[in-house]
């Protein structure tokens, strides 16, 4: 299969592509290659890529509307995997207009490519940030999300609706994929796991909001893999689907920190404080649809997670 996949050197696009192109399909992967984080772990992502013949790879902004028309024209796409966005939330707080060029404008442009090309189908990441306010746990695709606490969340929303406008108007199949709390090798340094890691392997005091009492539905990046895979690999019936794509197990973050202590063999120095702005109490996901439409169940425990995460971390940056 043709995949194009947006945000290649990305946490989660670099992970997918890998796996793609293991098993036979031929990639395109986009990236802009923002300075967000670490542009070097971007790139590193990148060379784990591009010694396979069947890899294509173009720096390029998904909100450059010219520059991806040309591509989707040149390449005819069989499925478009969307994972290209501006992450995190607390940095939509002070950097809303980077969240709109990009979640929005760009998320546009893929849905405008997909449209003249005749893409069949177009699988885009959401995010479990959507369910903002709720407090009905687990939480279900069937669920009221008009409560976003950050800007974030709202942009990702908007995708759902955006794409649901597409599918219902020019009759092609899009899936949106709700993912909760992703971590595992070649991660996000913005994210918990890497910040923790960083500061206790440093003797530097954890910052942990809302005093520790977060509860999150840790999803190990293998698993968020092999459901993309299955809802890639499995033809629609629906124009438009939603689904969720977590453990079903959430942790308390103190869990989690002493997990990540005892792969570490270090204990790290808490510094308790109130709940943060844009942030949610708890995340737990129902994962109801995934079973019974993939028969697809995540695999890897925080545990085994954390543990390959800690030897990727001191491998890769020889700590």
């Amino acid at each position: 299969m043709k995949i194009l996949v947006t945000g290649a050197a990305g946490f989660i696009g670099a992970a997918l592509s890998l796996r793609l192109l293991e098993r036979g399909d031929e990639v395109v992967g986009v990236d802009n290659l923002n300075d967000y984080y670490d542009i070097h772990l971007k790139k590193a992502r990148l060379a784990r890529l591009t010694p396979h013949k069947n890899f294509t790879f173009l720096e390029c902004d998904i909100a450059n509307n010219e520059a991806i028309a040309s591509l989707f024209a040149k390449e005819k796409f069989q499925c478009v995997v969307h994972l290209a966005a501006q992450a995190g939330v607390r940095y939509s707080i002070t950097n809303p207009h980077v969240y709109a060029q990009s979640n929005l404008v760009g998320f546009l442009t893929i849905l405008e490519g997909c449209r003249q090309q005749n893409v069949a189908h177009l699988v885009y990441a959401s995010s479990s940030s959507v369910y903002g306010a709720n407090t009905k746990l687990p939480f279900s695709t069937l669920d009221n999300v008009d409560h976003p606490v950050s800007l974030y969340a709202a942009t990702k929303k908007a995708n759902e609706l955006m794409a649901h406008s597409y599918s219902h108007l020019y009759d092609f199949a899009t899936t949106g994929l709700r993912f909760f709390t992703v971590y595992g090798e070649w991660g996000r340094p913005d994210m918990s796991p890497f910040i923790f890691t960083r500061q206790i392997l440093a003797n530097k005091p954890i910052d942990l909001f809302n005093y520790g009492n977060h509860q999150r539905d840790f999803t190990y990046i293998d698993d968020i893999i092999e459901g993309i895979l299955r809802v890639v690999d499995t033809p629609s019936t629906q124009h438009y689907r939603l689904y969720n794509i977590g453990n079903s197990q959430p942790e308390q973050l103190l869990t989690f920190v002493e997990t990540l202590e005892k792969h570490l063999g270090k204990t790290a120095i808490k510094n308790l404080l109130p709940m943060q702005a844009g942030d949610v109490q708890d995340t737990y996901a129902d994962m109801d649809d995934m079973k019974r439409d993939f028969n697809y169940s995540p695999k890897t425990s925080l545990d085994e997670g954390l543990e390959k995460f800690v030897h990727w971390y001191k491998t890769f940056y020889g700590v």
